[in-house]
């Protein structure tokens, strides 16, 4: 069973050196869900129907994130995603992946930085808007312009702040390879959680 957080301590990542700043707020409140029921065993296998094989990988739980940067026209841009992992720590390196047909897609893989914000439990509002169509993203979205460039969302659990290393194709993805220039994070926050198409937060007891 996972545990709360303990009490809470703001820590800023920059190149060798961490830098704690600790508040007097203590662990954030737990919230419970409910689990899905189990269903009948499926399997996917090639050639078959690709809805499956979404569903089998959605059997990962992860974070969200919202990824963002600049445009050449010096606009902010971002998009939710929750194809996040770390690559290496030496030197240090990240990914995200996006949809080649995404519209943020040509300014991400052409940006020479950018920003992972991972998100905590109470910005399950903007993981909505920043995957949906035709919404104003920032204009409801509290955010300042990160040391490096990017935008930086309000009150995230997380941030990497990157800069473009590598891109990879991968199949109708880009692989997209950040080297960390900053990351700082709150550790009185819990994750916003993402399960087989829905979101979660952590069960506590």
């Amino acid at each position: 069973m996972m545990r709360a957080a303990s009490p809470s301590a703001t820590s800023t990542w920059q190149g060798q050196s961490t830098v704690w700043q600790v508040s007097e707020a203590g662990a954030s409140g737990a919230n419970d869900y409910s689990g899905l029921m189990a269903d009948e065993p499926r399997e996917y296998r090639t050639g078959s129907d690709p809805r499956t094989l979404r569903d089998a990988l959605g059997c990962f739980a992860t974070g969200v994130t919202i990824v963002t940067c600049i445009d050449g026209d010096g606009k902010p841009v971002g998009f939710t995603a929750n194809s996040f992992t770390s690559v290496s720590l030496d030197p240090p390196l990240l990914l995200v992946c996006i949809h080649k047909s995404a519209a943020c897609a040509p300014c991400l893989t052409d940006a020479s930085h950018f920003a992972v914000n991972v998100l905590q439990n109470e910005q399950q509002p903007a993981s909505i808007r920043f995957s949906t169509r035709d919404q104003d993203r920032f204009g409801s979205t509290p955010w300042s312009e990160g040391e490096f460039g990017p935008p930086i969302l309000k009150d995230s659990l997380g941030v990497f702040e990157c800069e473009r290393f590598e891109v990879h194709e991968g199949g109708d993805h880009h692989i997209v390879v950040g080297k960390v220039l900053k990351a700082s994070f709150d550790a009185s926050l819990d994750p916003l959680l993402y399960f087989r198409g829905s979101y979660r937060r952590l069960h506590f007891d």
